[in-house]
């Protein structure tokens, strides 16, 4: 297994630029998912979350926390389960109905008045609820503010543009004593430029896309306590299909100052 240090990381940060103009639109994620091209998808459950799900918890009980670009997440109905108030949003209509589906859930369809167009599922029993429509559109004046975040594939699927932007919706979502789970990925961003080839060979922007930790902490430093608590060797068959020698996933603990 090859030594990981923050400092290796980031000692490819001017390749990590080359990935600053990539883009993946609305219609190229809802593709994604009309074409089960989500690879991406997590059918076990991530184990970093069930390792830290206590700092996530810190000692409470009955939490409201968010799953942002939630997709098909399964560890939301097992948070659910655990006495939690799981929110979620997702762009993918479908992925949304396949949760509550895959999941043996009823749910009810709801408008969403504040965000035209958007709508809202919601779990019969009431305590899941997913939201279909950009992540952007949502405010704490929608949702509420969150007592935690499970971030595994959001930072790092959002355009390497858009991060600032969706790093300070974060921070406005959080509550004082909110605690985030964040994973990101390190890995050589100069042998993934960031493309997928599709079945129709169309080639497309892909992430995970790099966030280095010094981009991570300029992010969210100025407002968060910031604490790497694992990295794992997550080599599997889909980054070695990038041309990718190594891949891991890391993640940190992000609390307001």
């Amino acid at each position: 297994m090859e030594n990981f240090t923050a400092t290796s990381v980031d000692e490819k940060c001017d390749e990590a630029k080359s990935q600053g103009d990539r883009v993946v639109t609305e219609e190229e994620w809802l593709r994604k998912w009309q074409t089960k091209n989500i690879g991406f998808h997590n059918e076990e459950g991530h184990p970093l979350l069930r390792k830290y799900l206590d700092h996530l918890l810190n000692g409470r009980s009955g939490l409201k926390i968010f799953f942002p670009l939630c997709g098909k997440t399964i560890e939301m109905k097992w948070l659910a389960d655990l006495g939690h108030h799981v929110i979620g949003v997702e762009i993918s209509e479908s992925a949304l109905k396949e949760f509550f589906t895959e999941q043996s859930l009823s749910f009810a369809e709801e408008t969403v008045p504040e965000i035209p167009g958007a709508k809202l599922f919601k779990s019969t029993s009431g305590n899941i609820s997913l939201y279909c429509c950009s992540i952007y559109d949502l405010t704490s004046t929608v949702t509420g503010k969150f007592d935690g975040v499970w971030d595994r594939g959001s930072l790092v699927a959002v355009n390497p543009s858009d991060r600032e932007r969706y790093a300070q919706l974060m921070l406005s979502l959080m509550n004082e004593k909110c605690c985030c789970l964040l994973v990101t990925c390190a890995y050589d961003p100069s042998k993934h430029k960031g493309k997928d080839i599709l079945v129709e060979i169309t080639a497309v922007y892909c992430p995970p896309f790099y966030v280095p930790e010094s981009e991570l902490k300029s992010l969210y430093g100025q407002y968060c306590d910031i604490k790497c608590l694992e990295k794992i060797d997550s080599l599997s068959n889909r980054p070695k299909q990038w041309g990718l020698d190594y891949f891991w996933e890391v993640l940190y603990l992000l609390t307001l100052k």
